[in-house]
């Protein structure tokens, strides 16, 4: 009985005690961690949605520079002071090159192998070579594939013979929203937007979702998309066992996924060599690059006020971009925009709806350039749509924490008689709670309401930098937000032009988030909405 009580204190010390004094030895304030789960208990249980989770470690420990949590037994410094978050991402970037591995390169090489994966001088040189897709010509040349599905994706509604006012689950037809997958209640009309413009732009192959809405590109982009719960295991098994995740030989996506993907990159880059194709998408740029051949010089397109800074480095490759690479970028391409933008489209058309007055004047926006044809330019000009739209990635950031890892040990030194100086080790997790800095009331007064004026050009000086994170900040900031709101703008643009959006019996009033693990908030159980014609 003395030796099992012997071994059940060092149970307790080496679970309970020694692993979460880690921020507490070093002056740093924490929650209450469970044992073996610490922090990460109301993600695993359910308890709360990740949103509220980040809000409420945020609101628990305020008036802090920053704060300690714990995932199982692992700590991770939470950054919440403006100009420490402007340190990590820009001032003191090669401090903090890297997001944390979710994957091992030797067992998952495509997956290991994108832009958001790639560490150190890898993600430089990729990173280098991706921004000639988003220059102001390729831009264009994207705003007319772009433009041409939002027409029919609202065209398949005109032509529909239904009555005035239609219900739409809104989440599922902007999911499927690169030639939308549309859900009606009585009869289902399958039309897909968003698969289409990112199988175009990202792979280069033409897919008619509408015609043939069970085609193969479809499903396994949408089993990309849908991350599973195995998923998220599989990212925690690694993040605490490498090498149990590199014995299994786990990979992030199936066998069948990966070999589809790369098949179908492999075939079309040899038809476009044999045939002498050439078109503005990610795997021309990218085909380029390994050639040898420049970009364009003209700077990246801009498309509004959420879109992120460019960083440009002179850096050159020093070896040649495989098919293997090229597969990668463009798989994190489509999981990027596949569910992320479709998740903006469905927050602001449900903000809308909401707010009779906000898209009142937004329609009226909308409505004044009909009767013209209307270009890149009209769109990336219309001011209020932007301001909408920076609103709605204000109250519903695509991701609610922007996580880094830190390269190089970093020293925070004390502003405060409270702080003491903080050594971070290499290998540290920081994140950055993005979504509870969004909803701080000491940046945004009334952040539950939807005020698109806060982003007005009268009001943008007025705010705090670095407290708007919805595409992060820096050098390892979203490569693809311009892209994202250009594709947002002009499908709400063809949309608001022949219908207004409206609250029915079935919209969820308040909206409640999902609880189940998702790399995105999104609603708990849908979101329905009805579009009602005008004209």
């Amino acid at each position: 009985m003395f030796l099992f009580a012997i071994v059940l204190v060092l149970l307790y010390f080496c679970l309970w005690i020694h692993p979460y004094s880690y921020w507490k030895s070093r002056g740093v304030e924490q929650g209450h961690p469970w044992i073996l789960f610490g922090d990460s208990w109301r993600m695993i249980f359910r308890v709360m949605n990740m949103a509220d989770i980040v809000a409420y470690h945020y609101n628990l420990i305020p008036e802090v520079r920053y704060y300690g949590i714990y995932q199982f037994l692992r700590p991770k410094l939470v950054v919440r002071d403006p100009d420490l978050i402007r340190k990590i991402t820009v001032k003191d970037f090669d401090h903090f090159v890297d997001h944390v591995a979710v994957t091992d390169p030797k067992v998952d090489p495509i997956f290991a192998k994108n832009l958001v994966s790639l560490k150190g001088d890898e993600w430089r040189k990729m990173r280098a070579s991706l921004t000639g897709l988003f220059t102001s010509s390729k831009m264009r040349a994207m705003f007319t594939l772009i433009s041409e599905a939002a027409e029919n994706f609202v065209k398949h509604f005109q032509e529909q013979d239904i009555g005035t006012v239609t219900d739409i689950e809104i989440k599922d037809a902007f999911t499927r929203y690169n030639k939308a997958l549309l859900i009606f209640i009585k009869n289902y009309v399958h039309f897909r937007f968003t698969i289409d413009v990112i199988a175009t732009m990202a792979f280069g192959v033409e897919v008619n979702s509408l015609a043939e809405p069970d085609n193969e590109f479809y499903k396994m982009g949408q089993e990309i998309a849908d991350l599973r719960f195995t998923t998220f295991l599989k990212i925690l098994l690694f993040q605490i066992s490498p090498k149990l995740f590199r014995v299994l030989k786990l990979k992030i996506f199936r066998k069948e996924v990966n070999t589809f993907f790369r098949n179908l990159v492999n075939n079309t880059i040899e038809t476009r060599q044999q045939k002498g194709i050439y078109r503005p998408d990610m795997l021309q740029i990218l085909m380029d690059a390994r050639k040898g051949i420049e970009k364009d010089d003209d700077h990246a397109a801009e498309v509004g006020f959420a879109a992120t800074e460019e960083f440009i480095e002179n850096v050159k490759l020093s070896r040649e971009i495989s098919n293997e690479d090229i597969t990668a970028q463009a798989l994190i391409f489509f999981f990027a925009g596949f569910d992320s933008v479709s998740s903006l489209m469905t927050f602001v058309a449900y903000e809308l709806a909401l707010n009779n007055e906000v898209q009142s004047k937004l329609r009226k926006e909308v409505l004044s350039l009909q009767g013209k044809s209307v270009s890149y330019e009209d769109i990336a000009n219309m001011k209020y749509m932007d301001m909408v739209i920076s609103e709605a990635l204000r109250k519903w950031p695509p991701f609610v924490i922007i996580g880094r890892e830190c390269t190089k040990t970093y020293t925070i030194y004390p502003k405060s008689p409270k702080e003491r100086t903080l050594v971070v080790p290499k290998g540290m997790a920081i994140q950055i709670p993005s979504y509870a800095i969004h909803h701080d009331p000491k940046y945004y007064p009334q952040p539950e309401q939807f005020i698109p004026e806060r982003f007005s050009s009268e009001n943008r000086d007025k705010l705090v930098p670095y407290t708007f994170l919805a595409f992060g900040q820096g050098p390892r900031s979203c490569l693809g937000s311009r892209f994202a709101l250009l594709e947002v703008k002009t499908v709400l643009f063809h949309l608001l032009s022949k219908f207004k959006l409206v609250v029915i019996e079935k919209t969820q009033v308040p909206l409640k988030l999902s609880k189940k693990f998702v790399i995105n908030i999104r609603p708990e159980a849908g979101l329905w909405l009805g579009i009602e014609r005008v004209s």
